[in-house]
Protein backbone atom coordinates (compact mmCIF):
# COMPACT_ATOMS: atom_id res chain seq x y z
CA UNK A 1 0.00 0.00 0.00
CA UNK A 2 2.60 2.67 1.20
CA UNK A 3 4.66 1.93 -1.79
CA UNK A 4 1.91 3.15 -4.06
CA UNK A 5 2.00 6.56 -2.27
CA UNK A 6 4.07 9.51 -3.31
CA UNK A 7 7.40 10.01 -0.65
CA UNK A 8 5.54 13.60 -0.06
CA UNK A 9 2.51 12.50 0.73
CA UNK A 10 3.90 9.79 3.06
CA UNK A 11 5.58 12.66 5.25
CA UNK A 12 2.23 14.47 5.73
CA UNK A 13 0.44 11.53 6.69
CA UNK A 14 3.03 10.85 9.41
CA UNK A 15 2.91 13.95 10.69
CA UNK A 16 -1.16 14.05 10.61
CA UNK A 17 -0.32 10.87 12.58
CA UNK A 18 1.59 12.24 14.96
CA UNK A 19 -0.86 15.02 15.40
CA UNK A 20 -3.77 12.60 15.91
CA UNK A 21 -1.67 10.83 18.23
CA UNK A 22 -0.69 14.06 20.07
CA UNK A 23 -5.08 14.63 20.36
CA UNK A 24 -5.57 11.47 21.74
CA UNK A 25 -2.80 11.14 24.41
CA UNK A 26 -3.98 14.97 25.52
CA UNK A 27 -8.11 13.52 25.69
CA UNK A 28 -6.22 10.66 27.56
CA UNK A 29 -4.82 13.00 29.99
CA UNK A 30 -8.13 15.07 30.49
CA UNK A 31 -10.10 12.03 30.96
CA UNK A 32 -7.53 11.32 33.85
CA UNK A 33 -7.77 14.11 35.46
CA UNK A 34 -12.08 13.97 35.30
CA UNK A 35 -11.48 10.81 37.27
CA UNK A 36 -8.50 11.96 40.17
CA UNK A 37 -9.04 10.21 42.72
CA UNK A 38 -8.93 11.52 46.43
CA UNK A 39 -5.68 12.14 47.98
CA UNK A 40 -4.14 10.21 50.50
CA UNK A 41 -3.70 12.42 54.08
CA UNK A 42 -0.56 11.60 55.36
CA UNK A 43 0.13 9.74 58.17
CA UNK A 44 -0.33 10.88 61.85
CA UNK A 45 2.51 9.25 63.78
CA UNK A 46 1.90 11.58 66.86
CA UNK A 47 -0.38 9.40 67.83
CA UNK A 48 1.04 6.96 70.26
CA UNK A 49 -0.66 4.19 72.25
CA UNK A 50 -0.96 6.67 75.13
CA UNK A 51 -2.84 9.19 73.41
CA UNK A 52 -4.43 6.95 71.02
CA UNK A 53 -8.41 6.44 71.12
CA UNK A 54 -8.20 2.29 71.72
CA UNK A 55 -4.99 1.84 72.64
CA UNK A 56 -4.91 -0.92 69.38
CA UNK A 57 -3.14 -0.37 66.19
CA UNK A 58 -3.33 -2.83 62.97
CA UNK A 59 -0.40 -3.46 61.18
CA UNK A 60 0.02 -1.50 58.28
CA UNK A 61 0.21 -4.16 56.07
CA UNK A 62 -3.39 -5.64 56.64
CA UNK A 63 -4.82 -3.02 54.81
CA UNK A 64 -2.93 -3.99 51.91
CA UNK A 65 -3.86 -7.46 51.68
CA UNK A 66 -7.23 -6.24 52.40
CA UNK A 67 -7.79 -4.31 49.71
CA UNK A 68 -6.10 -6.45 47.36
CA UNK A 69 -8.33 -9.12 48.14
CA UNK A 70 -11.72 -7.45 47.59
CA UNK A 71 -13.13 -5.67 44.58
CA UNK A 72 -12.40 -1.97 46.27
CA UNK A 73 -11.97 0.72 43.87
CA UNK A 74 -9.41 3.67 44.49
CA UNK A 75 -11.67 5.88 45.61
CA UNK A 76 -12.52 3.57 48.39
CA UNK A 77 -9.07 2.56 48.70
CA UNK A 78 -7.90 6.09 49.42
CA UNK A 79 -10.77 6.76 51.72
CA UNK A 80 -9.45 3.75 53.87
CA UNK A 81 -5.62 4.96 53.54
CA UNK A 82 -6.40 8.19 54.63
CA UNK A 83 -9.10 7.46 57.39
CA UNK A 84 -6.27 5.17 58.88
CA UNK A 85 -3.78 7.62 58.28
CA UNK A 86 -4.95 10.23 59.93
CA UNK A 87 -5.25 7.52 63.15
CA UNK A 88 -1.83 6.42 62.74
CA UNK A 89 -3.31 3.16 62.45
CA UNK A 90 -5.60 3.08 65.41
CA UNK A 91 -8.58 0.85 65.40
CA UNK A 92 -11.74 2.29 64.83
CA UNK A 93 -14.43 -0.97 65.96
CA UNK A 94 -12.94 -1.91 68.80
CA UNK A 95 -11.29 -1.95 72.53
CA UNK A 96 -9.07 -3.80 74.25
CA UNK A 97 -12.52 -4.98 76.21
CA UNK A 98 -14.32 -5.85 72.68
CA UNK A 99 -16.66 -4.38 70.18
CA UNK A 100 -17.38 -0.63 70.48
CA UNK A 101 -21.08 0.50 71.63
CA UNK A 102 -21.71 1.98 68.29
CA UNK A 103 -21.14 -1.14 66.42
CA UNK A 104 -24.66 -1.88 66.64
CA UNK A 105 -25.83 2.39 65.98
CA UNK A 106 -24.26 1.91 62.47
CA UNK A 107 -25.84 -1.43 62.25
CA UNK A 108 -29.26 -0.27 63.03
CA UNK A 109 -29.17 2.58 60.22
CA UNK A 110 -28.20 0.16 57.73
CA UNK A 111 -30.81 -1.90 58.19
CA UNK A 112 -33.30 0.98 58.48
CA UNK A 113 -32.14 2.63 55.12
CA UNK A 114 -32.19 -1.41 53.58
CA UNK A 115 -36.15 -1.94 55.00
CA UNK A 116 -37.34 1.49 53.58
CA UNK A 117 -35.59 1.23 50.58
CA UNK A 118 -35.81 -2.33 49.96
CA UNK A 119 -31.88 -1.88 48.87
CA UNK A 120 -30.42 -5.24 49.63
CA UNK A 121 -27.28 -4.81 48.11
CA UNK A 122 -25.44 -3.26 51.60
CA UNK A 123 -26.69 -6.64 53.10
CA UNK A 124 -23.50 -8.70 54.01
CA UNK A 125 -24.50 -11.83 55.70
CA UNK A 126 -20.68 -12.49 56.35
CA UNK A 127 -19.76 -9.55 58.00
CA UNK A 128 -22.82 -9.57 60.33
CA UNK A 129 -21.66 -13.34 61.29
CA UNK A 130 -17.83 -11.93 61.73
CA UNK A 131 -19.24 -8.87 64.23
CA UNK A 132 -22.23 -11.59 66.19
CA UNK A 133 -19.02 -13.76 66.99
CA UNK A 134 -16.28 -11.39 68.18
CA UNK A 135 -19.73 -9.38 69.66
CA UNK A 136 -19.28 -12.08 72.80
CA UNK A 137 -15.15 -11.20 73.13
CA UNK A 138 -14.53 -9.43 76.24
CA UNK A 139 -10.60 -9.29 75.86
CA UNK A 140 -9.45 -7.97 71.92
CA UNK A 141 -6.66 -9.54 70.42
CA UNK A 142 -4.92 -6.99 67.80
CA UNK A 143 -3.74 -9.54 65.87
CA UNK A 144 -6.47 -12.08 65.47
CA UNK A 145 -7.00 -12.48 61.54
CA UNK A 146 -10.86 -12.66 62.08
CA UNK A 147 -10.45 -8.71 64.35
CA UNK A 148 -8.46 -7.41 61.32
CA UNK A 149 -10.94 -8.36 58.93
CA UNK A 150 -13.81 -7.50 60.58
CA UNK A 151 -12.41 -4.14 61.53
CA UNK A 152 -11.62 -3.10 58.08
CA UNK A 153 -14.76 -4.25 56.91
CA UNK A 154 -16.69 -2.42 58.94
CA UNK A 155 -14.97 0.80 57.98
CA UNK A 156 -15.18 -0.35 54.09
CA UNK A 157 -18.97 -1.15 54.72
CA UNK A 158 -19.51 1.99 56.25
CA UNK A 159 -17.83 4.26 53.50
CA UNK A 160 -20.43 2.33 51.09
CA UNK A 161 -23.41 2.92 52.97
CA UNK A 162 -22.62 6.63 53.64
CA UNK A 163 -22.24 7.19 50.36
CA UNK A 164 -25.24 5.10 49.21
CA UNK A 165 -28.03 6.26 52.14
CA UNK A 166 -26.15 10.42 52.24
CA UNK A 167 -25.78 11.51 48.82
CA UNK A 168 -28.08 9.19 47.15
CA UNK A 169 -27.77 6.60 43.53
CA UNK A 170 -24.38 7.48 41.60
CA UNK A 171 -25.68 5.95 38.38
CA UNK A 172 -28.60 8.75 38.29
CA UNK A 173 -28.12 11.80 36.08
CA UNK A 174 -29.44 13.93 37.92
CA UNK A 175 -29.76 16.80 35.41
CA UNK A 176 -31.31 14.05 32.89
CA UNK A 177 -34.31 14.18 35.17
CA UNK A 178 -34.11 18.43 35.11
CA UNK A 179 -32.48 18.92 38.59
CA UNK A 180 -29.78 21.27 38.52
CA UNK A 181 -29.01 22.46 42.16
CA UNK A 182 -25.82 21.12 42.60
CA UNK A 183 -26.00 17.45 44.16
CA UNK A 184 -24.37 17.93 47.64
CA UNK A 185 -20.75 16.04 48.61
CA UNK A 186 -20.35 13.81 51.50
CA UNK A 187 -17.30 12.93 53.21
CA UNK A 188 -17.73 9.58 55.10
CA UNK A 189 -14.57 9.91 57.36
CA UNK A 190 -15.53 12.77 58.87
CA UNK A 191 -19.24 11.35 59.57
CA UNK A 192 -17.40 8.05 61.16
CA UNK A 193 -15.28 10.16 62.81
CA UNK A 194 -18.28 11.95 64.31
CA UNK A 195 -19.74 8.90 64.93
CA UNK A 196 -16.34 7.61 67.25
CA UNK A 197 -16.13 10.92 68.84
CA UNK A 198 -19.09 10.82 70.34
CA UNK A 199 -19.71 7.00 70.31
CA UNK A 200 -22.76 6.71 68.29
CA UNK A 201 -24.87 9.50 70.71
CA UNK A 202 -26.82 12.81 69.36
CA UNK A 203 -26.49 11.12 65.79
CA UNK A 204 -28.92 13.84 64.66
CA UNK A 205 -26.42 16.61 65.11
CA UNK A 206 -24.15 15.50 62.50
CA UNK A 207 -25.43 12.86 60.10
CA UNK A 208 -25.02 14.26 57.39
CA UNK A 209 -28.77 14.79 55.75
CA UNK A 210 -31.57 17.14 55.49
CA UNK A 211 -33.37 16.44 58.49
CA UNK A 212 -36.42 15.53 56.14
CA UNK A 213 -34.68 12.25 55.15
CA UNK A 214 -35.40 11.03 58.71
CA UNK A 215 -38.98 12.71 59.52
CA UNK A 216 -39.50 10.87 55.98
CA UNK A 217 -38.12 7.98 57.44
CA UNK A 218 -40.41 7.84 60.37
CA UNK A 219 -43.38 7.84 58.09
CA UNK A 220 -41.97 4.78 56.26
CA UNK A 221 -42.00 2.60 59.34
CA UNK A 222 -45.74 3.66 59.69
CA UNK A 223 -47.03 3.14 55.97
CA UNK A 224 -44.96 0.19 55.30
CA UNK A 225 -47.52 -2.24 57.71
CA UNK A 226 -50.07 -0.64 55.83
CA UNK A 227 -49.43 -1.88 52.41
CA UNK A 228 -50.40 -5.22 52.35
CA UNK A 229 -53.89 -4.34 53.66
CA UNK A 230 -57.21 -4.28 51.95
CA UNK A 231 -56.91 -0.99 49.98
CA UNK A 232 -59.40 -1.58 47.15
CA UNK A 233 -60.69 1.60 45.44
CA UNK A 234 -63.90 2.78 46.84
CA UNK A 235 -66.57 3.70 43.57
CA UNK A 236 -68.51 6.71 44.60
CA UNK A 237 -69.62 9.47 43.03
CA UNK A 238 -71.52 11.33 45.76
CA UNK A 239 -70.63 14.41 47.90
CA UNK A 240 -70.83 13.86 51.89
CA UNK A 241 -71.20 16.27 54.21
CA UNK A 242 -71.58 16.83 57.79
CA UNK A 243 -74.63 15.32 59.24
CA UNK A 244 -75.17 12.70 56.22
CA UNK A 245 -75.12 9.05 55.91
CA UNK A 246 -73.40 7.20 53.93
CA UNK A 247 -72.42 2.75 53.86
CA UNK A 248 -69.06 4.48 52.42
CA UNK A 249 -68.07 5.97 55.44
CA UNK A 250 -66.98 3.11 57.64
CA UNK A 251 -64.26 2.63 55.19
CA UNK A 252 -63.86 6.05 55.34
CA UNK A 253 -62.95 6.23 59.13
CA UNK A 254 -61.04 3.09 58.49
CA UNK A 255 -58.55 4.94 56.12
CA UNK A 256 -58.35 8.02 58.04
CA UNK A 257 -57.26 6.05 61.09
CA UNK A 258 -55.21 4.13 59.34
CA UNK A 259 -53.46 7.07 57.98
CA UNK A 260 -53.48 8.93 61.38
CA UNK A 261 -55.86 11.61 60.40
CA UNK A 262 -58.12 10.27 62.93
CA UNK A 263 -57.38 8.93 66.21
CA UNK A 264 -59.70 5.99 65.84
CA UNK A 265 -62.53 4.65 64.13
CA UNK A 266 -65.89 3.85 64.43
CA UNK A 267 -68.04 1.40 62.66
CA UNK A 268 -71.57 3.84 61.89
CA UNK A 269 -72.01 5.61 59.03
CA UNK A 270 -72.66 8.96 60.74
CA UNK A 271 -70.79 11.92 58.92
CA UNK A 272 -69.93 13.32 62.54
CA UNK A 273 -67.75 16.05 63.49
CA UNK A 274 -65.04 13.87 64.38
CA UNK A 275 -64.83 12.95 60.52
CA UNK A 276 -65.35 16.19 59.47
CA UNK A 277 -61.73 17.07 60.71
CA UNK A 278 -60.26 13.97 59.80
CA UNK A 279 -61.21 14.72 56.38
CA UNK A 280 -60.17 18.63 56.72
CA UNK A 281 -56.56 16.75 57.70
CA UNK A 282 -56.43 14.33 54.59
CA UNK A 283 -57.31 17.25 52.59
CA UNK A 284 -54.93 19.79 53.68
CA UNK A 285 -52.00 17.26 53.26
CA UNK A 286 -52.97 16.74 49.92
CA UNK A 287 -53.12 19.58 49.01
CA UNK A 288 -57.01 19.63 48.64
CA UNK A 289 -58.96 22.68 50.11
CA UNK A 290 -59.78 21.75 52.89
CA UNK A 291 -63.47 22.28 53.06
CA UNK A 292 -64.61 19.00 55.47
CA UNK A 293 -66.38 18.45 52.02
CA UNK A 294 -65.96 14.47 50.61
CA UNK A 295 -65.86 15.02 46.84
CA UNK A 296 -64.32 13.09 43.54
CA UNK A 297 -61.08 14.86 44.25
CA UNK A 298 -60.87 13.32 47.93
CA UNK A 299 -62.17 9.76 46.67
CA UNK A 300 -59.45 9.78 44.02
CA UNK A 301 -56.42 10.45 46.54
CA UNK A 302 -58.24 7.89 49.38
CA UNK A 303 -58.21 5.60 46.62
CA UNK A 304 -53.85 5.90 45.79
CA UNK A 305 -52.58 1.94 47.34
CA UNK A 306 -50.34 2.43 50.00
CA UNK A 307 -47.49 0.69 48.43
CA UNK A 308 -47.97 4.00 45.70
CA UNK A 309 -47.30 6.31 48.42
CA UNK A 310 -44.48 4.36 49.73
CA UNK A 311 -43.02 4.71 46.22
CA UNK A 312 -43.56 8.30 46.15
CA UNK A 313 -41.79 8.92 49.82
CA UNK A 314 -38.64 6.90 48.51
CA UNK A 315 -38.64 9.20 45.29
CA UNK A 316 -38.31 12.23 47.71
CA UNK A 317 -36.19 10.29 49.66
CA UNK A 318 -33.61 10.08 46.82
CA UNK A 319 -33.97 13.97 46.32
CA UNK A 320 -32.86 14.74 50.03
CA UNK A 321 -30.19 12.46 49.52
CA UNK A 322 -28.93 14.51 46.71
CA UNK A 323 -29.37 18.24 48.63
CA UNK A 324 -27.28 19.87 51.88
CA UNK A 325 -28.57 19.77 55.43
CA UNK A 326 -30.69 22.94 56.10
CA UNK A 327 -28.88 26.12 55.80
CA UNK A 328 -29.00 28.03 59.62
CA UNK A 329 -29.21 31.26 57.39
CA UNK A 330 -31.87 32.85 55.62
CA UNK A 331 -33.00 31.57 52.70
CA UNK A 332 -35.78 31.16 50.51
CA UNK A 333 -37.45 27.43 49.17
CA UNK A 334 -40.26 27.34 46.93
CA UNK A 335 -41.65 23.92 46.11
CA UNK A 336 -43.05 23.67 42.74
CA UNK A 337 -45.69 20.70 42.95
CA UNK A 338 -47.03 22.66 46.75
CA UNK A 339 -47.49 25.88 44.94
CA UNK A 340 -45.88 27.95 48.04
CA UNK A 341 -42.90 29.85 49.33
CA UNK A 342 -41.12 29.17 52.41
CA UNK A 343 -38.97 31.90 53.86
CA UNK A 344 -36.96 30.91 56.33
CA UNK A 345 -34.53 32.96 59.15
CA UNK A 346 -31.76 31.54 60.84
CA UNK A 347 -32.89 27.78 59.65
CA UNK A 348 -36.09 28.48 61.20
CA UNK A 349 -39.76 28.50 58.98
CA UNK A 350 -40.22 32.52 59.28
CA UNK A 351 -43.35 32.49 56.78
CA UNK A 352 -45.18 30.65 53.68
CA UNK A 353 -47.21 32.08 51.15
CA UNK A 354 -48.99 30.60 47.76
CA UNK A 355 -47.17 30.86 44.45
CA UNK A 356 -48.13 30.23 40.77
CA UNK A 357 -45.75 28.26 38.99
CA UNK A 358 -45.04 27.11 35.37
CA UNK A 359 -47.22 25.19 33.43
CA UNK A 360 -46.56 22.06 32.11
CA UNK A 361 -45.56 23.23 28.71
CA UNK A 362 -43.60 26.56 30.24
CA UNK A 363 -42.70 24.28 33.07
CA UNK A 364 -40.63 26.11 36.28
CA UNK A 365 -36.30 24.63 36.51
CA UNK A 366 -35.45 23.18 39.42
CA UNK A 367 -32.65 25.01 40.56
CA UNK A 368 -30.22 27.28 43.09
CA UNK A 369 -29.37 30.77 42.94
CA UNK A 370 -28.99 33.99 45.12
CA UNK A 371 -31.24 36.86 45.51
CA UNK A 372 -29.10 39.74 45.25
CA UNK A 373 -31.69 42.54 43.78
CA UNK A 374 -35.21 43.97 44.64
CA UNK A 375 -36.63 45.71 41.60
CA UNK A 376 -40.00 47.83 42.51
CA UNK A 377 -42.34 49.21 40.32
CA UNK A 378 -40.74 46.90 37.25
CA UNK A 379 -40.45 46.84 33.53
CA UNK A 380 -42.06 43.78 32.16
CA UNK A 381 -39.39 42.96 29.28
CA UNK A 382 -41.42 40.89 27.47
CA UNK A 383 -39.56 37.62 26.49
CA UNK A 384 -39.04 36.64 22.51
CA UNK A 385 -40.66 33.25 22.61
CA UNK A 386 -43.89 35.57 24.09
CA UNK A 387 -43.51 38.86 21.59
CA UNK A 388 -43.74 36.17 18.60
CA UNK A 389 -46.64 33.90 20.18
CA UNK A 390 -48.82 36.54 22.13
CA UNK A 391 -48.01 39.84 21.39
CA UNK A 392 -46.86 40.59 17.23
CA UNK A 393 -49.94 38.45 16.45
CA UNK A 394 -51.84 40.91 19.32
CA UNK A 395 -50.46 43.70 17.41
CA UNK A 396 -51.34 42.62 13.92
CA UNK A 397 -55.34 42.27 14.75
CA UNK A 398 -55.36 45.27 16.75
CA UNK A 399 -53.42 48.45 15.71
CA UNK A 400 -53.73 49.74 19.41
CA UNK A 401 -52.61 46.83 21.25
CA UNK A 402 -49.59 48.01 22.99
CA UNK A 403 -50.98 51.08 23.89
CA UNK A 404 -53.98 49.20 25.40
CA UNK A 405 -51.83 47.07 27.70
CA UNK A 406 -49.38 49.71 28.56
CA UNK A 407 -46.45 48.52 26.12
CA UNK A 408 -44.16 50.27 24.28
CA UNK A 409 -41.61 49.25 21.72
CA UNK A 410 -37.83 49.13 23.62
CA UNK A 411 -35.47 49.13 20.46
CA UNK A 412 -36.24 45.94 18.88
CA UNK A 413 -38.45 44.26 21.86
CA UNK A 414 -41.17 45.17 23.88
CA UNK A 415 -41.85 45.71 27.26
CA UNK A 416 -44.72 46.94 29.38
CA UNK A 417 -44.37 50.29 31.72
CA UNK A 418 -44.49 50.20 35.41
CA UNK A 419 -48.30 49.85 37.03
CA UNK A 420 -50.96 47.92 38.65
CA UNK A 421 -51.70 46.12 35.03
CA UNK A 422 -48.07 45.04 34.59
CA UNK A 423 -47.77 41.39 34.25
CA UNK A 424 -45.32 41.43 36.87
CA UNK A 425 -47.32 42.97 39.21
CA UNK A 426 -45.34 46.26 41.73
CA UNK A 427 -42.35 44.39 42.70
CA UNK A 428 -39.94 41.56 41.20
CA UNK A 429 -36.90 39.89 42.90
CA UNK A 430 -33.65 38.84 41.31
CA UNK A 431 -31.45 36.27 41.41
CA UNK A 432 -29.28 35.83 38.94
CA UNK A 433 -29.55 32.50 36.69
CA UNK A 434 -29.50 31.44 32.61
CA UNK A 435 -32.90 30.28 32.91
CA UNK A 436 -34.27 33.91 33.14
CA UNK A 437 -36.49 32.89 35.80
CA UNK A 438 -37.43 35.46 39.36
CA UNK A 439 -39.85 36.09 41.93
CA UNK A 440 -42.80 38.88 41.14
CA UNK A 441 -45.77 39.93 42.01
CA UNK A 442 -48.61 39.52 39.44
CA UNK A 443 -52.05 41.27 38.66
CA UNK A 444 -53.61 38.26 38.78
CA UNK A 445 -54.84 37.82 42.16
CA UNK A 446 -57.70 35.34 41.76
CA UNK A 447 -55.20 32.28 40.73
CA UNK A 448 -54.01 31.97 44.25
CA UNK A 449 -57.27 30.73 45.49
CA UNK A 450 -56.63 27.61 43.22
CA UNK A 451 -55.69 24.93 44.99
CA UNK A 452 -53.19 23.70 41.12
CA UNK A 453 -51.12 26.59 40.29
CA UNK A 454 -49.49 25.52 37.48
CA UNK A 455 -50.42 28.72 35.41
CA UNK A 456 -47.30 30.91 34.70
CA UNK A 457 -44.53 30.82 31.84
CA UNK A 458 -42.12 29.93 34.19
CA UNK A 459 -41.46 32.46 36.67
CA UNK A 460 -42.97 32.10 40.56
CA UNK A 461 -46.01 34.78 41.32
CA UNK A 462 -46.16 35.63 45.08
CA UNK A 463 -49.33 35.83 46.44
CA UNK A 464 -47.76 38.49 49.45
CA UNK A 465 -44.68 40.19 47.48
CA UNK A 466 -44.94 43.42 49.85
CA UNK A 467 -44.63 40.74 52.68
CA UNK A 468 -41.03 39.41 50.89
CA UNK A 469 -39.66 43.01 49.98
CA UNK A 470 -40.31 43.95 53.93
CA UNK A 471 -38.76 40.89 55.64
CA UNK A 472 -35.47 41.18 52.66
CA UNK A 473 -35.33 44.90 53.97
CA UNK A 474 -36.18 44.91 57.90
CA UNK A 475 -32.37 45.49 58.88
CA UNK A 476 -32.40 48.80 56.26
CA UNK A 477 -33.60 51.68 58.40
CA UNK A 478 -33.93 53.57 55.04
CA UNK A 479 -36.65 51.10 53.81
CA UNK A 480 -39.64 51.58 56.09
CA UNK A 481 -42.74 49.58 54.86
CA UNK A 482 -44.67 53.39 53.87
CA UNK A 483 -41.33 53.66 52.03
CA UNK A 484 -41.81 50.27 50.18
CA UNK A 485 -45.11 50.89 49.44
CA UNK A 486 -44.44 54.14 47.96
CA UNK A 487 -41.67 52.71 45.87
CA UNK A 488 -44.21 49.78 44.73
CA UNK A 489 -46.60 52.44 43.33
CA UNK A 490 -44.33 55.29 42.07
CA UNK A 491 -44.59 54.03 38.36
CA UNK A 492 -40.50 54.77 38.27
CA UNK A 493 -38.86 51.61 38.32
CA UNK A 494 -36.45 51.69 41.30
CA UNK A 495 -33.41 48.88 41.78
CA UNK A 496 -32.44 48.20 45.02
CA UNK A 497 -28.95 45.84 45.50
CA UNK A 498 -28.59 43.39 48.56
CA UNK A 499 -25.00 43.14 48.86
CA UNK A 500 -22.51 40.20 50.76
CA UNK A 501 -24.48 38.84 53.74
CA UNK A 502 -27.45 40.65 53.18
CA UNK A 503 -27.78 38.31 49.69
CA UNK A 504 -30.46 35.28 50.15
CA UNK A 505 -29.97 31.75 48.81
CA UNK A 506 -32.93 30.13 46.75
CA UNK A 507 -33.71 27.18 46.66
CA UNK A 508 -36.47 25.81 43.16
CA UNK A 509 -36.86 22.42 44.52
CA UNK A 510 -39.38 19.88 43.77
CA UNK A 511 -40.54 17.54 46.24
CA UNK A 512 -44.03 15.77 46.22
CA UNK A 513 -43.58 14.54 49.38
CA UNK A 514 -42.61 15.92 52.58
CA UNK A 515 -43.55 16.08 56.61
CA UNK A 516 -44.50 19.42 57.84
CA UNK A 517 -44.18 21.52 60.47
CA UNK A 518 -47.16 19.89 62.31
CA UNK A 519 -44.81 16.51 61.90
CA UNK A 520 -47.51 15.71 59.52
CA UNK A 521 -46.72 13.48 55.80
CA UNK A 522 -48.00 15.40 53.18
CA UNK A 523 -48.39 14.58 49.35
CA UNK A 524 -48.61 16.22 46.27
CA UNK A 525 -49.17 15.60 42.00
CA UNK A 526 -46.54 14.66 40.26
CA UNK A 527 -47.37 18.09 37.45
CA UNK A 528 -44.11 17.41 35.40
CA UNK A 529 -43.77 13.98 35.38
CA UNK A 530 -40.09 14.24 37.42
CA UNK A 531 -41.46 11.11 39.69
CA UNK A 532 -42.59 8.98 36.85
CA UNK A 533 -38.57 9.83 35.01
CA UNK A 534 -37.55 8.89 38.71
CA UNK A 535 -38.92 5.65 39.08
CA UNK A 536 -37.91 4.17 36.09
CA UNK A 537 -34.28 4.73 36.94
CA UNK A 538 -34.29 4.18 40.73
CA UNK A 539 -36.36 1.81 40.96
CA UNK A 540 -35.04 -0.72 38.19
CA UNK A 541 -31.44 0.24 39.85
CA UNK A 542 -32.86 -1.59 43.09
CA UNK A 543 -33.89 -4.49 40.99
Amino acid sequence: MWDQIPVHLISRINASLVFVMMLMMLASCQTKQEKKQPEVAKRDTSIKIENSFTQLFIDTTALTGFVQSHSVDDSLVNKLQSFYNRRNYQFAWFFPDGMAEFVPTFLALQNDYIYISGDSSLYDPALLASIDSLGLLNHIIPTDTLVIKTELALTEHFFRYTQKAYSGDRSINIQDLDWFIPRKKVNPAEFLDSLLKNKGANLASYEPVNRQYNLLTEQLKIYHPLANLDWKEINSTKTLKLGDSSAEIPEIKRRLALLQDLKQADSTNLFDSTLFHGVRSFQTRMGLKASGQISAAFFKELNVPVAERIRQMLINMERIRWVPAAPETDYILVNIPEYRLHMYEKGQLAFSMNAVVGSQVHSTVIFSGKLNQIVFSPYWNVPPSILKKEILPGIKRNKNYLARHNMEWNGGSVRQKPGKSNSLGLVKFLFPNSYNIYLHDTPSKNLFAESQRAFSHGCIRLSEPKKLAEFLLRSDSAWTTDKITIAMNSGKEKYVRLRGSNEIPVFIGYFTAWVDHNGKVNFRKDIYGHDQKMAERLFDSLK
